[in-house]
């Protein structure tokens, strides 16, 4: 009997034994099969992330520079829009070249007049003083715009005061010439003293005196081209510099001179910066003394014809 339980027992021992063997070798399988998995795995999820990542991170530095360059472009173009309207609107001022136009044809270099020439072709120079009336100078035009207006008026109008009249031997001919009102200019009818006096000497410039014409020999002769606000300021000083050294005119010598009665009618004009020999030799090519005698010459007012 002991003997049967001893072989039954054994039986039994081995019997589990033979179970643990068979059931071992599964939980080994499935504790390795998850690390095949993640090492295989990985690199393939890790390498789209990183592609990714890097392709969204360079398209946006793209986007970027578009979008700076364009707004850059887009702020230049305004600034050059507002440029150009604020030129436009410096440059609106009165054409003169229909009164360029004449004085080339019936000036001379020299500055004799053509008035028969001018007779002729009399209904252009009116149209332009009609022109000149419609567009007279505001605060906002430069010195330059104001100037070439309103000598140009004043030498169309004497032409036309002339023509008016016309044949005579001199503009004295004709009572009051500078006071006659002949020429509206927008709301206003203007003479010939008030441009001279109350317009163009108050803007503190002595070579008007240079520019503006009497009709007359003893006058600064007549400039055969009109005054441009570009060109007046080179004009004016032409036109001081050849009429100061015009020996016809005015007599200049170290010592002594013997010059235009304009620089005495006018004499406070042409010293605003120093006496009138510190005024005539910035002009003169002859050095003029300070000691200098100054003498006044007779004046022609034979029509500059």
């Amino acid at each position: 009997m002991k003997t049967f339980l001893y072989i039954a027992l054994l039986g039994f021992a081995c019997a589990c034994s033979t179970t643990k063997a068979i059931t071992a070798p599964p939980e080994v399988t499935t504790a390795e099969t998850p690390v095949v998995i993640k090492k295989d795995s990985v690199p393939i999820e890790i390498a789209p992330i990183i592609t990714v990542t890097e392709d969204t991170t360079t398209v946006n530095a793209q986007a970027e520079e578009m979008i700076t360059e364009s707004e850059e472009v887009e702020v230049e173009v305004e600034v050059e829009v507002e440029v150009e309207v604020f030129n436009t609107a410096i440059t609106e001022t009165v054409n003169h070249d229909s009164f360029n136009d004449l004085l080339k044809a019936y000036v001379s270099p020299a500055g004799n007049v053509d008035y028969n020439g001018f007779k002729s072709n009399w209904g252009k120079l009116r149209n332009y003083i009609k022109l000149l009336g419609e567009q007279t100078p505001t605060d906002a035009w430069s010195q330059e715009e104001k100037l070439a207006y309103w000598m140009n008026a004043y030498n169309a109008m004497t032409i036309d005061l002339i023509l008016r009249h016309y044949p005579l031997e001199s503009i004295k001919d004709i009572k009051n010439p500078w006071d006659q009102r002949f020429w509206k200019l927008e709301d206003s009818w203007y003479n010939l003293n008030q441009i001279e006096h109350d317009i163009l000497r108050k803007m503190g410039d002595a070579r008007i005196h240079f520019g503006i014409n009497c009709a007359s020999f003893s006058c600064p002769p007549l400039l055969n081209e009109a005054f441009t606000a570009a060109s007046v300021d080179d004009q004016l000083d032409k036109l001081a510099r050849k009429f100061i050294n015009d020996s016809s005119r005015n007599t200049i010598t170290a010592e002594r001179v013997e010059v235009s009665k304009i620089f005495s009618w006018f004499a406070k004009d042409f010293k605003t910066e120093g006496s009138l020999i510190d005024y005539l030799n910035t002009y003169a090519s002859t050095p003029i003394s300070p000691s200098a005698k100054v003498r006044y010459k007779a004046y022609d007012w034979t029509l500059n014809k």
